[in-house]
Order: C-alpha cells, then sequence, then structure tokens
C-alpha cells in the first residue's frame, strides 16, 4: 500500500478549464432535457413540502472515531466508545452531543462501495449519485431532490453551504443549470446581491417588469438552451438580491448563535436552518477536512470536535419545529478509513466498509443497521452499497427511484437499475 503524507488528488482542484467546460455542459443541458416521464411527486407529497438535508464530511470519516468504534483492539486507536440515548448503541467519544440525539438517528455501519472510485472526487460521484463514476455524468443528489419535490419557490431549490473557496461544480448534469447548486462559499451571501445605488426598489422592480416583457417577446421567436439559462440565472439573481438579509445569521438571537458556536461550521449550520424555515428544498453542508493520511486522531479530534455540538443543536431545532416529519437528515462520506493505523498515526482511503447516519423523514429512526467484526476489518452482517442507499434516500421522501427521467428522446432510470432500496431503514 503507498502512504502518502497527504492526499495529492486533483480532486481537490478547480481550474478555469473545467469550469468553463461545465458552464458549457449546464447551457446545453435545458431546453427539455430534464423533463420525466411519469410524474413522480403525489399531491400530498408536494402539499407536506418534503426537504431534505445533506451533510457532507468531506474527505472520508473515519468509522472508527465516530459511529463504528473499537477500542481495546490493534486497530480501534486511543478513543473510548461512549453510550448513546439508545440502549446498546455506542459512538466514540468525540460526539458526545450526538450520542445524546441517537434516538433521532438510523446509523449504518456496513456501507460499501467497489474498490475501482479510490480517489475523492470518484468516490464522492458515486455516493451522490448511487453509479459509478466512468457511467456518468449524473445529477447528484441536490439537483435530483431540486428538480423532483420544486414547488415553485422563490430561493433555488438546491443550496450548498461549502467551505471557503470551494468552488462551483456542474452537478446537475442533463437537468440543466436552472438546478446546479447555488455554492454560499464560506457561508457567505451569494456575490453581487446589493442593489446599485442608482436604483430604489421602486425603479428596480419597474426595470425588472420591462425586461420580462421584452424577454418574452424575444423568447417567443428565438428562443434556445442559452437563452433559457440566461433567463433562469438572471431571475434566480432578482430573487436573491430581494432576501438578501436571509443569509444573515447575525439577525437570529445570540442565544442561537452562542448554541451553534462562533466557528464557520455553526454559522453554516445555522444559515441551512434559515433557508429550511424558508422552504428550501435541499440544503448540503460540507464540512472539511477528514482526509487523514497522518496525524488521523488529532484531525477527527478537531473535525469532530467543531461538528459535533451544531450537528445535534441544528437536529434538536427541527425535531422542537417538527420539521423533522418533513426534513430527510443524511450525514454521508466518500468513504471510510484504513483498519490499519500508519507509523505516522494515519489512515488511508477505504471503500470496503463505512458508517453514515440519516434522520428524519421517512426513515426508521433509534437502531443500527449492519456490523463490522471485532475490529473493523470487514463487514459481516448486511452490507449496504452505495447505489442502495441512493434508491433508499429518494424513497424516505416518497420518490420513486425506479422511474425515469426523459433525455434526448431516451429513458434514463433515477437511481441504477440493477440496485434496489433498503426497506429495513424505511418507515
Amino acid at each position: 500500500m503507498r502512504h502518502d503524507p497527504a492526499c495529492n488528488s486533483t480532486a481537490h482542484l478547480v481550474s478555469r478549464r473545467s469550469m468553463l467546460a461545465n458552464m458549457l455542459a449546464g447551457a446545453a443541458g435545458v431546453g427539455g432535457l430534464g423533463k420525466l416521464v411519469h410524474p413522480l411527486v403525489a399531491k400530498e407529497i408536494e402539499a407536506k413540502g418534503k426537504q431534505v438535508l445533506i451533510f457532507l464530511l468531506n474527505g472520508g470519516l473515519s468509522q472508527f472515531e465516530s459511529f463504528d468504534p473499537k477500542p481495546n483492539t490493534d486497530t480501534g486507536g486511543p478513543f473510548r466508545a461512549i453510550p448513546t440515548s439508545v440502549p446498546g448503541t455506542h459512538f466514540c467519544e468525540l460526539l458526545p452531543h450526538t450520542a445524546k440525539i441517537a434516538d433521532k438517528l438510523a446509523v449504518v455501519r456496513s456501507m460499501f462501495a467497489e474498490t475501482v472510485p479510490g480517489s475523492h472526487g470518484g468516490a464522492r460521484e458515486y455516493v451522490v449519485t448511487g453509479r459509478p463514476p466512468q457511467q456518468g455524468p449524473y445529477p447528484w443528489m441536490g439537483p435530483v431532490y431540486s428538480s423532483l419535490l420544486d414547488r415553485g419557490g422563490e430561493l433555488p431549490g438546491n443550496i450548498h453551504i461549502a467551505p471557503s473557496r470551494w468552488g462551483h461544480r456542474q452537478d446537475a448534469a442533463f437537468l440543466g443549470p436552472k438546478h446546479v447548486s447555488l455554492v454560499l462559499s464560506g457561508g457567505k451571501p451569494p456575490v453581487n446581491v446589493d442593489r446599485p445605488e442608482a436604483f430604489n426598489q421602486e425603479s428596480d422592480d419597474e426595470r425588472y417588469r420591462l425586461r420580462r416583457l421584452s424577454d418574452l417577446r424575444f423568447s417567443q421567436r428565438r428562443r434556445t438552451a442559452y437563452t433559457e439559462a440566461y433567463q433562469s440565472s438572471y431571475d434566480q439573481a432578482a430573487q436573491l438580491i430581494r432576501q438578501k438579509e436571509l443569509f444573515d445569521v447575525t439577525k437570529e438571537s445570540q442565544k442561537d448563535q452562542q448554541k451553534y458556536g462562533g466557528h464557520d461550521f455553526g454559522r453554516h449550520c445555522l444559515l441551512a436552518r434559515r433557508l429550511l424555515e424558508k422552504g428550501v428544498t435541499c440544503i448540503q453542508v460540507t464540512h472539511n477536512n477528514y482526509d487523514s493520511h497522518m496525524e488521523n486522531f488529532n484531525f477527527h479530534l478537531e473535525q469532530l470536535g467543531e461538528f459535533d455540538q451544531p450537528f445535534a443543536a441544528l437536529m434538536n431545532d427541527l425535531s422542537d419545529r417538527r420539521m423533522l416529519d418533513s426534513t430527510l437528515v443524511m450525514l454521508i462520506t466518500e468513504f471510510g478509513r484504513t483498519p490499519e493505523i500508519r507509523p505516522d498515526n494515519g489512515r488511508d482511503h477505504w471503500p470496503p466498509n463505512w458508517s453514515v447516519a440519516l434522520g428524519g423523514c421517512g426513515i426508521q429512526v433509534g437502531g443500527v443497521l449492519g456490523a463490522t467484526n471485532a475490529n473493523g476489518t470487514e463487514i459481516v452482517d448486511r452490507p449496504v452499497h452505495v447505489g442502495e442507499m441512493f434508491h433508499t434516500y429518494l424513497r424516505a421522501v416518497g420518490l420513486d427511484p425506479t422511474q425515469t427521467y426523459k433525455v434526448s428522446g431516451n429513458n434514463v432510470p433515477i437511481g441504477a437499475p440493477e440496485r434496489t432500496a433498503v426497506e429495513e431503514l424505511l418507515v
């Protein structure tokens, strides 16, 4: 096994060339390519307004230092296992607050994928599309939910609250630019949302109405994929300008701000709550960096120390507001970390088994599915493939992953047709 002191994957980089290519791909994806053969959202689903909250622990969360601890073994590391609110279930001691809300979660300790997508980019794409990356491109979960659960709100249906310097990605594939993630890098508001000083609200509204009228006349004669992409982007920007205060978490009470913590991730979780309350369909919150090829234990001590309290606070707030009944919450990562501990206390990439957690609507919470052996080197009970989980995530909000998209005259299955949902996890 090759031991690098740090991950040198090019997946961490976004080049100007790839950005331009993604823009062109997005523009090519409009014009009806993302329409469904059959409507997938029942009226009762629309009435309840199902929402999705995705936590991506980027880099590869260690299952040993989180949801599948193996203390006092050759692979377990230095941390203890602590009891949770679910009798008989233990988490790593790095998650004391999450342990208290274990009754709101379902933990899967037997996730796996083929060893092919060992790089971060490929493995992440596998997790969020349910398909091997070489079969793609397929839309990620955010665009899928945005398109299938879209209720035509004023805000984008797919918002990604990301760490600083997180680049934009064309994650919607054939669903088109309308459903591409709006990335809030560093949790900051979208750029250029301040109205020019030369315009007040009334004159800006008049200018916007005149533009819409002109666009309507133009589109009746010269409608193209590019003009639709531009129109969608402009309309979205106009709505964001009108609601820019939504992205300001200082509008929340001091008590809430303190509860979530003064660091970036705490503010990102509080912003996620504000966006969910406003009705955004799908929100992803990404937390870096769990890629601990060296100093794994110090990395997780720091990272989970930042993650634990805000995540638990958000879950409790959603529960208190009765929003978990209609909000699916998932905590995912691209793969686990090796049972082997390197001489420099690191753990490498490990697709053979890792852990995820989920809760909220449609999920049977308060239990653990699957198991690994005594020192976590292999799955011994109920293996769960990433493609199965993709089906499960859709089923939880009432969608049918066996249905198809209509793409350039072809029927494209939403979920990998060779996979099915994990029925044990569903209510």
